[in-house]
């Protein structure tokens, strides 16, 4: 099955979101956020966590790339972020839908 790629350009208006299997908290045994899911668990640096408390479905790639830009300083913030979810995405934890048009 071919997964969804991450929206580019005009398409930044796509909103990621993970997956309703799996889901992002606290692991108090290895001290940071970790993504729970029924074949296992990933546990991302703690900007894959903070992209991942982003991705909830109610924004744009482009607002969140937008929210990362503002705390972190680099010029390639956008292609980082979509590599990030494009991994997640062909591992089947995140998904992408077209936001609504009004």
């Amino acid at each position: 099955m071919t997964r969804p790629r991450a929206p580019s350009g005009p398409a930044l208006a796509a909103v990621p979101q993970v997956v309703p299997k799996a889901r992002l908290e606290w692991d108090d045994v290895r001290q940071r956020q970790v993504l729970l899911y029924p074949e296992g668990l990933l546990a991302p640096n703690s900007t894959g966590a903070e992209i991942l408390s982003l991705c909830d479905g109610t924004r744009p790639l482009g607002q969140i790339v937008a929210t990362l830009r503002q705390r972190y300083e680099s010029a390639t913030i956008e292609q980082e972020v979509i590599a990030f979810l494009e991994a997640l995405a062909a591992k089947g934890l995140v998904t992408w839908r077209p936001i609504p048009s009004t």
